[in-house]
């Protein structure tokens, strides 16, 4: 049974509809890469299946538990966030809290962890990403990239069954974007599940299983991700490859 299902995702801002009817299948332990030019809806779908915007329609099934998207009740929303973690492209740091009390906070807050216990699983987390040694520090004593993996050892301190990435390296600069993806091939190769939306092609190609490609809201194709790159079947898709390859 694969973990993450999603059927039929609908969403509209006003009149401009962004989601037209989006499918997807995350399997356990797969890494899948969601590509394609900007506006796409690409952050928007991630965004629905987390619940960070309400879809107008479609359902998810996860973990075999199925919810009506549009109508989904924040007694589900707690329950399945609760198996999930989310990962910003623009970190989301408390910035008047150290790296500590950033990955402590919703584990006392939110899951009503004691204190010492939250943070015997912190630094666990922020040795997992390199990060122990800036445990007192605050978000702007680090750089872009230092950052960035603070909040993916917040996101692993939840024990998730998943995590999505949005864009997870588009806010740093190209020297602080390999930092991350090497936190993140280390996670895809103990088995970590991740939906990843991203523009960094290496990644997708030689780290994630599967690729979906979207435009206009649909998806216009989705394969293995040795397939996708070798031989992708949609002239659409072929047209994209080739433009990011001569860039």
């Amino acid at each position: 049974m694969p973990m993450l299902e999603v059927h039929d995702i609908r969403k509209s801002f006003g009149p401009r509809e962004v989601l037209k009817g989006v499918d997807l299948t995350v399997e356990k332990g797969a890494v899948v890469a969601i590509l394609g030019p900007s506006g796409s809806g690409k952050t928007t779908l991630l965004r629905c299946i987390n619940f960070l915007e309400k879809a107008d329609g479609g359902s998810l099934v996860f973990d075999g538990e199925k919810v009506d998207l549009a109508r989904v009740s924040h007694a589900d929303v707690a329950r399945l966030r609760r198996k999930t973690a989310f990962v910003f492209q623009s970190y989301n740091l408390f910035r008047n809290k150290t790296v500590l009390q950033n990955v402590t906070e919703g584990l006392i807050v939110a899951r009503k962890m004691p204190k010492a216990e939250a943070e015997a699983v912190a630094v666990r987390m922020l040795e997992k990403v390199g990060m122990a040694d800036r445990c007192s520090q605050y978000p702007h004593q680090l750089s872009g990239g230092q950052q960035q993996r603070v909040a993916i050892a917040r996101a692993l301190a939840t024990s998730p069954e998943i995590i999505y990435f949005d864009e997870p390296t588009s806010a740093l600069d190209p020297e602080l974007t390999g930092e991350v993806l090497d936190v993140m091939r280390q996670l895809a190769a103990e088995g970590m599940t991740m939906l990843v939306v991203t523009h960094e092609m290496a990644f997708a190609r030689d780290v994630s299983s599967q690729v979906i490609f979207m435009e206009d809201g649909r998806v216009v194709e989705s394969a293995p991700s040795d397939a996708f790159f070798a031989d992708p079947k949609q002239e659409r898709t072929r047209a994209f490859l080739s433009r990011i390859a001569n860039r």
